[in-house]
């Protein structure tokens, strides 16, 4: 229940029950008839009453019947008493009881005590609710101190990204043991960013220093600076380096520090907005006049981009730690981490696994060994197989399958040669990525899907390679007019696609003959509304109109090979889509068999790196492989080097054909066993 409500109704129940307790003693003892002073001495006369109490101007007593009454006469009416003595009732006089004065000044003041009560309730949520410390104290930061063993991460559990914890290891380092580094003049540095893609470990690191280093450890939001109010974002800040000073040397950790520190000047609201008001006093705290010594901030960030220019100079964040999306060898270190904290069959070979996860941060590979995990536990598994690491691999890659939608014959048939086309062209074309899997089966928003797995890490990508990837994402259109010389609107993420690339291609990448290698468009970002809302144009109109024409022409020219090689292999095209509306998912197998059969000996079988890797384990158990010595690429080799390679080569490629064969023989026995 959340704490606003228990405090509410906390002070409810404390307002009833003064409320009640009020009533209650104030109210009428017993319940009495009230009468006329003519009806008490009427009752007085006829003998109905036999004794009264006179207390100041009030007679109480009882009638005959047991009646509890009540009445009110004059005080100077001496007459009252004659007549109740001769009519002889019984006569006994109570002193007046007058109210307390605390009683007094209690019920004058009670419903004013109570709305002040109030006020002040919601005055403290109020106060709460604006930070640390209560309204007074709305100025206080939101930091939290992390406690030596209340987190237990360590640089034990980061993997895959050595470089950046090898440069916060060395922070770890200075705060252990400052002589070691001031020894010879140096200082320590006084902040670190770290910037990188979404879920590469950014936010992993800084807990592994604060499980790591013996030194108070402060984390705070970059959102939790500013809030409503004019200049809380300045005073939290120095509120914050305060209590860094009080606890030096320390670790101050700042997420999301592009939510305060982002360029100024550009702001909607002016210069005198309160995040530049914030990101000035984060300016002077960080290195202005007065000294931090001890004080290191470590930030975090995935847009250093928008950051203020003067955020990111020495002396503020001395160092610029980038943190990237992991490598094969990194991949594999992050899955070996997360495959220790679940059970994991022996045989599922995490290499194989980091092989064909290429592109996948830390997150995504704990999210895949999560839904493994998933996975297994809703078939009653015990232990995690590869079916399910490869289950989860392409839920989280092609989407969830929706199997309860209901496609039309000719839908399903239109889909089916759709990705017949984007897999045989992709299969045809050199220097592509290999096919990891064809489906027709809807996946997420789409209704049937080509993935394609590259063998190796890219950072650049050649001019052929991105003609190429243009002729596989028509490859499905072209498929589709072909075979039933209609088309539709499957296709419109692909032409998108295809669009956006030929464009970058020429206005960004300078792969234009025509235009030469020059880069077109300004692209400008008002830091309040997202990434690149404007494109402010820098060309003549009759660039733009080059521009378009040359866009077009390579768009038509992929288009037009495409038509080309899907008519020459339009037999291919057709047994590709009745294997897809017959099996609804095929692999880069059932693609090779089929080309093996229709054109024996014209295409080499294509094998996976990870099938070659597994092929080569089992041989080499068999004593049939040699492990190959490494090829040398120095320029005066003698000849018996260029011997030993030329061997080398040749056992290569031996071991590549004799891949081929066990990876042909394992999908005929697989095959066999599915029919039976």
């Amino acid at each position: 229940m959340n704490t606003f409500y228990k405090n509410l109704s906390m002070w409810l129940v404390i307002g009833l029950s003064m409320i009640l307790l009020f009533n209650l003693f104030n109210q009428p003892q017993g319940q009495s008839t009230s009468l006329t002073y003519s009806q008490f001495v009427n009752a007085v006369e006829r003998h109905n009453i036999n004794t009264v109490q006179i207390s100041g101007d009030i007679v109480s007593g009882k009638m005959q019947d047991g009646q509890a009454f009540r009445a009110v006469y004059p005080i100077n009416d001496n007459e009252m008493i004659a007549i109740l003595r001769q009519n002889g009732v019984d006569i006994s006089v109570k002193e007046v009881q007058k109210d307390s004065f605390l009683m007094s000044i209690f019920v004058s003041w009670f419903p004013m005590l109570l709305l002040i009560g109030v006020w002040v309730f919601f005055m403290r949520q109020m106060q709460m609710g604006g930070g640390k410390g209560g309204a007074m104290g709305f100025g206080k930061n939101k930091a939290k101190l992390m406690e030596q063993g209340e987190n237990k991460k360590t640089f034990e559990d980061v993997a895959g990204i050595d470089e950046a914890k090898e440069e916060l290891e060395e922070i770890v380092d200075f705060l252990k043991d400052p002589q070691k580094f001031t020894a010879l003049g140096g200082r320590i540095p006084k902040g670190v960013l770290l910037s990188g893609s979404p879920g590469t470990g950014k936010t992993l690191l800084a807990k592994a220093i604060a499980g790591e280093a013996d030194v108070p450890f402060f984390t705070i939001s970059g959102s939790d600076f500013v809030e409503m109010f004019v200049g809380v974002g300045a005073s939290r800040v120095r509120d914050l380096f305060n209590q860094g000073k009080k606890n030096a040397p320390c670790i101050i950790f700042i997420d999301e520090i592009d939510a305060v520190g982002r360029h100024r000047g550009a702001g909607l609201g002016g210069g005198h907005d309160e995040r530049e008001q914030t990101l000035n006093q984060l300016l002077v705290e960080m290195d202005g006049f007065e000294e931090n010594e001890g004080v290191i901030i470590v930030a975090a960030t995935n847009r250093p981009d928008i950051l203020d220019p003067a955020l990111l100079r020495p002396g503020r964040f001395d160092r610029q730690v980038i943190v990237p999306v992991p490598d094969v060898l990194g991949r594999q270190k992050i899955l070996e981490i997360y495959a220790k904290k679940t059970k994991m069959r022996d045989d599922v070979d995490m290499e194989i696994v980091a092989r064909g996860t290429p592109g996948f941060s830390g997150a995504d590979l704990e999210n895949l060994v999560n839904e493994a995990a998933l996975m297994a536990a809703r078939q009653g598994a015990k232990k995690i197989d590869r079916e399910m690491i490869d289950k989860a691999k392409d839920k989280i890659m092609m989407g969830s399958e929706r199997r309860s939608m209901i496609i039309t014959d000719d839908e399903k048939e239109v889909t089916a040669y759709h990705e017949a086309g984007h897999a045989l062209v992709a299969r045809l074309l050199p220097d592509t990525d290999p096919i990891h899997k064809v489906s027709i089966i809807p996946r997420g928003r789409a209704l049937g899907v080509t993935m394609q797995l590259p063998t190796e890490e890219r950072y650049t990508h050649s001019k052929k390679f991105l003609e190429h990837s243009l002729c596989i994402l028509f490859g499905g259109r072209v498929a589709e007019q072909l075979i039933f010389d209609e088309i539709t609107t499957g296709a419109g993420n692909d032409i998108e696609r295809a669009s956006d690339m030929a464009r970058k291609m020429v206005c960004e990448w300078g792969m234009s003959e025509k235009l030469g290698p020059l880069t077109f468009g300004k692209k400008e970002e008002q830091i309040f509304l997202g990434r690149e809302i404007s494109q402010h144009r820098d060309f003549s109109e009759e660039t733009a109109r080059r521009i378009d024409e040359e866009v077009s022409a390579i768009v038509k020219v992929a288009n037009k090979s495409v038509t080309e090689m899907l008519t020459e292999n339009i037999d291919i095209l057709k047994r590709i889509a009745e294997e897809l509306l017959e099996r609804e998912t095929i692999v880069l197998d059932d693609i090779e068999d089929i080309l093996e059969e229709l054109r024996p000996g014209m295409y080499e079988r294509t094998v996976k790196e990870e099938d070659k890797k597994t092929v080569k384990k089992k041989l080499r158990k068999k004593g049939t492989v040699k492990k190959v010595a490494p090829r040398t690429e120095e320029s005066n080799v003698d000849t018996a080097e260029e011997g030993e390679a030329a061997e080398a080569a040749d056992e290569e490629q031996e071991q590549t054909k004799a891949a081929v064969e066990v990876v042909a023989e394992e999908t005929a026995e697989a095959e066999a066993k599915e029919k039976e």
